[in-house]
C-alpha cells in the first residue's frame, strides 16, 4: 500500500481594504470639489473633510444634500447615511448631483418641538395628560410604544393622470401613512395604506407647480430607493409651510427614530455634566463675535458694564472722527454727492428711541458701499431668489439676507425667516444735513452704513418680528 502526499497550495489571506471611490460635490455658486473617499464614507464624514479643508467655522449646520434636477426635488441626507450607496440609485443618465450648504433647520425640531407640531395636527396617546412640555414630546417622537399620530389634508396626485390632484385626510401611524376614503375618518375599515417608508426617501420638491401642477408651492413626495423617474414618484402637497414642515418632520422621526437623535447629539459628545435633553442651543457666531473689548492696557479685556463699555466707544468714535477729519482736510474734502458713492464716511453715534434697545455703535471709517463685501448681502437678486436661499438654508427665527430692491433701485430689502415664514422689510436712505443714513423704521433709528443695521438688528429686535442670528451665504468650494 503506497501513500501519495500532495502539496496543496491556500490562497494568500489579505486584509480588507475600503475602495477608494471619488465624489463630486456642489456648492451654492456651482461651484464644485472633487474628493477621494472611502466607500464607506458618511455624509457628516463628507461635510467634516470639507469644513477642515476650506477653513470653514463647523456650527453643526453643514449639510449635504442630494439634489435631482430632471424631476425637480431635493433632499438633505443624513449624517449617518452612506454616500456611496446614495449615489448607487442614480440613473447612468440622470444628473444629480451632491450640494454642500448650510441648514440651519436640520435638528431645529430638537430645540423647539412645540413649534413644529401644532396641536390640531397632533393627537396624543390616552395615557398622556396635561401639558407637553419640550421633553415629554421629544420622548414621545422617540419612543417605541407611545408615537404620537400625525393628522390633516393634504393633496394627493392622483397615478397615472398629469395634473390631477385630490384633496384627501391623512394619518401617519408607526406602520405607514393612510389616507381616509371617507372624510376625515379614522375608522380602520376606511383607512387605506398609502406609503412605507424603509425602501423610499422623502424629498422636497422645488418646482412642483410647473413640473406637476401642485395646487401650491409646499409639495414633498417619496421615491422608491431604486433608479426611477416621475413616474415612481408618490406625491404629496400642503397647504402652508408649517403643514409640510410638520409632516416632513414627523416622517424623518419616523424612519430613522433614535438614530436621527444620536445624529443631532454627536457634535455635543463629550461636555460633561450635559443632560441629553436639556442642553442649550449653541449661540451663532455672529452674536459670539459682538462683545465690546478694551486694549489699552497690557492685556486685552472684554468690557462687561454696558455704560463703561458706551463710554468707550464714545471716545473712541471721537478720536477716529478727529482722524478722518484730518484726512480729508489732507487730501481734499469730497462733495456731498461724492460722500454718497465712494468717500470715506464719518461713524456716528446713533441712539434708539427704545430705553429697553442696546444701542449699538461701529467704531471705525468705512466706505458706504462696503456691504458689498459682507457674505449677508447679495447684489441684484430677486424676492423669489431670496426666498429661494433662505428656504434653502432652513425656515429658522432669524435667518436673514441683505438685497438690492428690484422697485426701487435706491433702497435695500431685509430679507428674513421668522415663524416658518420669509418676510421683506425695506431698508430707506434717508439724507439729512448732507449726510446718508439708511433706517428700517421711517428714520427713528438711524444708521450710517447698512453693517451697522445689521449688527444692531443682531443684538436689538426693534421693529422686527425677532433679532437677526444666521445669515444666508454663497460658500465657494
Amino acid at each position: 500500500m503506497s501513500l501519495y502526499a500532495r502539496r496543496v497550495t491556500l490562497p494568500a489571506i489579505t486584509p480588507i481594504i475600503l475602495q477608494k471611490r471619488v465624489i463630486k460635490v456642489y456648492s451654492e455658486d456651482d461651484t464644485s470639489r472633487a474628493l477621494e473617499v472611502p466607500s464607506d464614507v458618511t455624509a457628516r464624514d463628507v461635510c467634516q473633510l470639507l469644513i477642515l479643508k476650506n477653513h470653514y467655522i463647523d456650527d453643526h449646520s453643514w449639510t449635504l444634500f442630494e439634489h435631482l434636477p430632471r424631476i425637480g426635488l431635493e433632499r438633505v441626507i443624513e449624517d449617518h447615511e452612506l454616500v456611496i450607496e446614495v449615489q448607487s440609485n442614480w440613473g447612468i443618465e440622470e444628473e444629480n448631483r451632491l450640494y454642500f450648504r448650510k441648514n440651519y433647520a436640520k435638528y431645529e425640531f430638537f430645540k423647539h418641538p412645540l413649534n413644529y407640531f401644532p396641536e390640531h395636527m397632533v393627537s396624543l396617546s390616552s395615557e398622556t395628560s396635561g401639558v407637553i412640555g419640550h421633553t415629554q414630546i421629544l420622548q414621545m417622537f422617540l419612543s417605541s410604544s407611545t408615537y404620537p399620530e400625525i393628522h390633516g389634508y393634504l393633496h394627493a396626485k392622483e397615478q397615472g393622470k398629469k395634473s390631477s390632484w385630490k384633496k384627501l385626510y391623512f394619518l401617519l401611524r408607526r406602520s405607514g401613512l393612510y389616507f381616509s376614503t371617507k372624510g376625515a375618518s379614522k375608522e380602520p375599515r376606511h383607512l387605506q395604506f398609502f406609503c412605507e417608508f424603509s425602501s423610499s426617501d422623502m424629498y422636497m420638491s422645488l418646482a412642483g407647480k410647473k413640473m406637476s401642477g401642485t395646487p401650491a408651492n409646499y409639495g414633498f413626495c417619496f421615491k422608491p430607493n431604486k433608479a426611477g423617474g416621475a413616474k415612481d414618484l408618490k406625491q404629496l402637497c400642503a397647504d402652508d409651510e408649517q403643514s409640510r414642515t410638520c409632516w416632513m418632520t414627523a416622517i424623518r422621526l419616523l424612519k430613522y427614530g433614535m438614530q436621527l437623535y444620536q445624529n443631532y447629539m454627536q457634535p455635543y459628545q463629550g461636555r460633561g455634566g450635559c443632560s441629553s435633553l436639556t442642553i442649550s442651543p449653541m449661540r451663532s457666531i455672529s452674536e459670539n463675535s459682538l462683545v465690546a473689548m478694551d486694549f489699552s492696557g497690557h492685556r486685552s479685556r472684554v468690557i462687561e458694564n454696558p455704560t463703561e463699555a458706551l463710554t468707550v466707544a464714545v471716545e473712541e468714535g471721537l478720536a477716529w472722527r478727529r482722524k478722518g477729519c484730518l484726512r480729508l482736510n489732507t487730501h481734499g474734502s469730497p462733495t456731498t454727492s461724492q460722500s454718497a458713492t465712494s468717500s470715506v464716511g464719518m461713524c456716528e453715534l446713533i441712539y434708539s428711541p427704545r430705553r429697553d434697545a442696546i444701542t449699538f455703535i461701529t467704531i471705525f471709517i468705512i466706505f458706504p458701499a462696503i456691504h458689498r463685501t459682507q457674505l449677508w448681502f447679495h447684489h441684484k437678486i430677486s424676492r423669489d431668489e431670496a426666498q429661494r436661499l433662505i428656504l434653502q438654508q432652513g425656515l429658522v427665527d432669524g435667518v436673514f439676507l441683505v438685497r438690492d430692491s428690484q422697485s426701487n433701485p435706491k433702497t435695500f430689502v431685509l430679507s428674513m425667516s421668522h415663524g416658518l415664514k420669509i418676510k421683506h422689510f425695506q431698508i430707506v436712505p434717508l439724507e439729512d444735513d448732507g449726510k446718508l443714513f439708511y433706517t428700517l423704521d421711517d428714520g427713528h433709528t438711524r444708521f450710517t452704513d447698512l453693517i451697522q443695521l445689521v449688527e444692531f438688528y443682531q443684538l436689538n429686535k426693534g421693529v422686527l418680528p425677532c433679532k437677526l442670528k444666521h445669515y444666508c451665504a454663497r460658500i465657494a468650494l
